[in-house]
């Protein structure tokens, strides 16, 4: 993955948008590693291969970005995103890493099911 570049990022946006896709978006605030201290409130949410289409994707934001996919009757959208790339089947990968580098967020769209 390579840190976001908003053009690139907006052009994979508008190439998936109108047509049905799969989502996969993930976040976690340390919930792998709570066990390390049990004062620790950990949350995450995590959704995978969700079929839907939405009419305009949108990147917005000063670094970490905000990515938003309107859809007709509401909207899905990741914050926190800071890197990306388009895999060899054409997938927009879109991830937020905190300051150590870990995984926060994950937003990826795919025209075909995650594995």
């Amino acid at each position: 993955m390579e840190p976001v570049k908003m053009e690139s990022v907006q052009n994979e946006l508008n190439r998936l948008a109108n047509q049905e896709v799969y989502i996969h978006l993930e976040t976690t605030n340390g919930a792998y590693a709570s066990h390390h201290d049990e004062s620790f409130f950990s949350s995450g949410a995590y959704i995978r291969n969700a079929k839907l289409t939405y009419t305009l994707g949108k990147i917005t934001g000063p670094n970490p970005y905000r990515v938003g996919l309107k859809l007709d009757i509401g909207w899905v959208y990741a914050e926190g995103i800071t890197h990306f790339e388009v895999d060899d089947k054409g997938r927009l990968l879109l991830a937020g890493h905190d300051f150590q580098g870990k995984l926060a967020v994950a937003l990826e769209i795919s025209q075909t099911p995650f594995e």
